[in-house]
């Protein structure tokens, strides 16, 4: 029983030994890990670009004497909106309820309760709008068929993913020729990334405030539109080890 005992705690000595050999490498890779000097770099890219789509919100608002005639009217006006949408070119697809609502009109007369004097309707469509040289032609085409709201545009791409790339190269870029200025200033040199860490990175879209046109419209001129250009950012924050 002792030989047993003996050649377990044998055994047992054997197996620790190369774990305390390990925890030491371990702890010395950790301290070569901090050798030098340790510099934090955060940098921003920005890719501007000229926008490939459109976001539009149109609709109708009616009145009645109840609910359901101001309902009805509006449905009569926004089923013509959305053949005028599809007639500009405007998918399916692309044409998105986004508000449906019914509420009472009140008057309200001093020393008198609230009373409901009709109904006010109102529909909302989300139209995204792929043809940017098509974006006026779709504001007048709803106009013309009867909608009442245009509550904006903005401008966004369709496919963001390729500008974001071209941005965070350049914040990389940016970060590393940064940390070579400093190094050069501490009379050092860039020696490895020890870390990477992507910030937010967005193309956020290009709001332009725009009210229905309400007047009647000369046929051969469409709304004026002017896309601009869009920002699309990255940020990364690099851990360099200098020495």
């Amino acid at each position: 029983m002792r030989s047993l005992i003996a050649a377990t705690a044998l055994t047992a000595a054997a197996i620790a030994a190369p774990s305390a050999a390990q925890a030491q490498s371990a702890h010395a890779g950790h301290h070569a890990m901090l050798e030098g000097a340790m510099l934090t770099i955060t940098a921003e890219g920005e890719i501007e670009a000229a926008p490939d789509m459109a976001m539009i919100n149109l609709g109708v608002t009616t009145e009645g004497e109840s609910a359901q005639a101001a309902l009805s009217a509006n449905a009569q006006r926004m089923t013509a909106l959305s053949q005028s949408l599809r007639r500009a070119g405007i998918a399916e697809r692309d044409i998105q309820t986004s508000n449906v609502s019914v509420n009472p009109q009140y008057v309200y007369q001093e020393g008198q309760a609230p009373r409901i004097s009709g109904y006010q309707a109102q529909n909302m469509v989300a139209v995204k709008v792929r043809n940017l040289d098509n974006l006026g032609r779709v504001i007048d085409a709803s106009v013309a068929a009867g909608g009442t709201n245009v509550n904006g545009v903005s401008f966004g791409l369709e496919e963001p993913e390729p500008r974001l790339d071209e941005a965070r190269r350049e914040a990389m870029s940016r970060a590393r020729a940064r940390a070579d200025l400093y190094a050069q200033a501490a009379g050092m040199q860039v020696h490895r990334i020890i870390a990477i860490t992507e910030g937010y990175a967005q193309t956020p879209p290009i709001p332009m405030p725009m009210m229905a046109r309400m007047e009647s419209m000369d046929a051969q001129a469409n709304t004026p539109i002017s896309p601009g250009e869009i920002r699309t950012a990255a940020t990364v924050t690099v851990v360099f080890e200098l020495r």
